[in-house]
């Protein structure tokens, strides 16, 4: 059984409206049946995609963070050494 709502549950829109390579808004993440039917669904439905949403965006913060530990592990570009740098605000005296 439906609960009753006491607001509508709004769209979850951000006015990005363009799709991922996988067809998915890139702001809202939603699909594109989902962004269609959004005024026709039931207020249960309507969480159920805010669910999926949140799903798709946990996903995705995750792939970022893996490519971003994978390009860390790359070699430094030509010319830099792993060695730590230099401090440059201590003041050396020679």
């Amino acid at each position: 059984m439906e609960q009753i709502e006491l607001f509508a549950i709004e769209s979850p829109c951000r006015g990005v409206c363009e799709n991922s390579a996988k067809g998915f808004c890139k702001g809202c993440l939603r699909s594109r049946d989902e962004r269609f039917h959004w005024f026709s669904l039931s207020n249960e439905a309507r969480h159920h995609v805010l669910d999926l949403c949140k799903q798709r965006r946990v996903r995705l913060l995750k792939a970022r963070q893996d490519r971003l530990a994978a390009d860390s592990s790359k070699a430094l570009p030509y010319g830099m050494e792993a060695a730590p740098l230099d401090d440059l605000f201590t003041f050396k005296s020679d």
